[in-house]
């Protein structure tokens, strides 16, 4: 086993809208994508509804064993979103007005009717929280200790991970490369096995797929050492070619 530290994060998806299926998270992927960029490996994924009992739950039990943890959805103005107070009451701190969440909606509202009650809820924060900048939409993204809570359209979340880019502590990240085969991967599992124990840090999915008739897989190889993902897939296509299979480099 690698000795090298992994940073890893979870991800609270929070709405009764998803679990519904009448919105359709893609918050999950480009969460992954950037948190890979920045060293960080996303290790777990939560849907939860707009009930406190559910974020607070979720929250304490996957902030304590990641690095990180973010949130989405339910920081706007109406009644149901709920999740400042929730997380408020996950980490034990009251919710207060942010002076300077406050600045940025009024100036944002200034043009489009004032800063009302109802959009200066967008303002409560945890006590003790950081603000993410939205450049977006005004309403600010809120960061407390290893929590970030963060908009759910996924546009915005777009925006607020730009403004933390660079900023968390992580590794070095993942890089992949993938070689696909027309085999069945119940076939091929021993090989695949013996390749990804060969290699410190490595690992390899396999993702079955059947089109045009045909059985296949794509062998998507994994490390934070390319050399390692270059000889494991130099090793992969080796042993396929052996095996009577023709590998193809890239996926099929």
């Amino acid at each position: 086993m690698s000795d090298e530290r992994i940073w890893t994060a979870a991800l609270v998806v929070i709405g009764d809208e998803i679990l519904s299926g009448r919105t359709q998270d893609r918050n999950v992927a480009q969460l992954a994508t950037w948190l890979n960029v920045q060293g960080i490996r996303l290790s777990e994924v939560r849907i939860v509804a707009d009930r406190t009992d559910a974020i607070v739950e979720a929250v304490n039990t996957l902030r304590a064993r990641n690095d990180y943890l973010f949130t989405t959805g339910g920081i706007g103005p109406t009644h149901d979103d709920i999740t400042v107070d929730a997380i408020a009451s996950a980490v034990g701190v009251d919710v207060v007005d942010h002076p300077e969440a406050l600045a940025v909606l009024g100036d944002y509202y200034a043009a489009k009717g004032g800063l009302n009650a109802v959009r200066a809820r967008m303002a409560r924060v945890p006590d003790g929280a950081s603000l993410i900048e939205n450049r977006v939409s005004g309403a600010p993204g809120i960061r407390w200790g290893n929590i970030f809570i963060m908009a759910g359209v996924p546009h915005i979340t777009a925006g607020m991970l730009d403004r933390l880019t660079g900023t968390l502590e992580g590794g070095r990240p993942v890089v992949s490369a993938t070689l696909g085969c027309w085999v069945a991967e119940s076939e091929v599992a021993d090989l695949l096995r013996q390749t990804e124990r060969s290699r410190t840090g490595l690992s390899i999915g396999s993702y079955p797929l059947f089109r045009e008739g045909r059985v296949g897989a794509n062998f998507v190889v994994r490390s934070s050492d390319q050399a390692v993902v270059d000889a494991a897939m130099a090793d992969l296509s080796t042993a396929l070619t052996m095996a009577g299979h023709q590998p193809i480099a890239g996926g099929i």
